[in-house]
């Protein structure tokens, strides 16, 4: 292989590298994005699920004991 074979050649691996690296830069940004989106789905769950605990905690004071 002569020099002008070989730079063709690493300046093509190179171009294919570059391709790589930015397919996979895109499908980190959009995993990040869905898992920012599912750490605020998450948190609004735990919310949810506290301010839902809390009614049912004060619906069970005011029930009447189970022999009625």
């Amino acid at each position: 292989m002569n020099l002008d074979e070989r730079v063709m050649e690493l300046e093509s691996r190179l171009a294919f590298q570059d391709d790589t690296i930015q397919a996979l830069n895109d499908v980190l940004v959009a995993q990040q994005r869905s898992l920012e989106r599912m750490q605020l789905q998450m948190a609004a769950l735990i919310k949810r699920q506290e301010e839902m605990g809390g009614q049912f905690e004060a619906f069970e004071e005011d029930a009447p004991p189970p022999h009625y």
